[in-house]
């Protein structure tokens, strides 16, 4: 299995990049007859936000999507969001630029006095900050962003669902990185594979650690209820090569007196396009 860190170790996180995750704990008229309208780029729904660190107390910005103005197209059996123009998955993740603290902008503002200490100890001491972005955030470095999420998260011992819901939305953006990677990419087929591998490796991670939250863990979990958790890990399962599980949870899926219909059906999908 890859190296879930590799990429933060310029941050001088290089020592933390071996951890485990899971350890016990679109015309106007002109002259021209017709003349094109202005195009509407990703960095037209990006916007730099306040926040107010809660482990270091600096106030910074960070780039985040403008509420309500991106379209979602579609989603994946993995319930993976498809926006029209921009992918808001990569701009998830909040990180303080003085002392290194990440974490899912769900998740930001939930510290504790011992979580805080420990991330001063094991990462505040030794980060050396990243390169500003651009206009945009890009696929890299918001990978890189959520690496360094998910390591915040195992230091300062986060719930198990936090973890598994950075993996996930990790995985995720691997995913629209491989998606959006030019065919004129030297040794293409070779980046894809590695792409592929590296995506599989972040979902059976958040496989491992939603199974383990679903038996410890109080739900809505992550905004999700116990159908929708039970339904990704179906689909999880059937991404990491586990067809049994898969099976298991979708059956459980329909079955579930308070599960919608609108979940069931998805689950009934999923279950014809294994069968196919």
């Amino acid at each position: 299995m890859a190296n879930l860190f590799s990429g933060l170790e310029s941050m001088g996180l290089g020592k933390l990049t071996n951890m485990d995750v899971y350890e016990a704990n679109e015309g106007q008229q002109g002259k021209s007859d017709k003349e094109d309208k202005p195009q509407i780029t990703e960095a037209d729904f990006i916007f730099e936000k306040s926040y107010t660190c809660p482990v270091c107390d600096i106030e910074f910005k960070s780039k985040t999507v403008k509420t309500g103005k991106v379209k979602l197209i579609s989603a994946d059996t993995d319930l993976r969001p498809k926006y029209q123009l921009v992918d808001s998955l990569k701009y998830d993740v909040v990180d303080c630029p003085v002392c290194g603290y990440a974490a899912l902008n769900r998740f930001f503002n939930f510290m504790t006095s011992p979580q805080a200490k420990l991330i001063k100890a094991s990462i505040s001491s030794v980060y050396k900050g990243a390169a500003p972005s651009g206009d945009i955030v890009s696929y890299d470095e918001a990978i890189t962003k959520h690496k360094l999420a998910l390591v915040n998260t195992i230091v300062k011992k986060g719930k198990l669902s936090e973890k598994a819901y950075t993996c996930l939305k990790t995985g995720w953006l691997v995913r629209g990185k491989k998606e959006s990677l030019p065919t004129t990419t030297p040794n293409y087929d070779k980046v894809v594979a590695q792409l592929e591998a590296e995506e599989v490796d972040f979902l059976t991670k958040a496989y491992e650690g939603f199974v383990e939250a679903y038996s410890k863990e109080n739900f809505p979990m992550c905004g999700m209820d116990e159908a929708t958790i039970t339904y990704l890990l179906a689909d999880l399962a059937r991404r990491t090569g586990k067809t049994e599980d898969a099976l298991r949870y979708i059956s459980k899926v329909i079955v579930a007196r308070d599960a919608n219909e609108r979940i069931k059906d998805k689950a009934r999908q999923l279950k014809d396009l294994m069968n196919n």
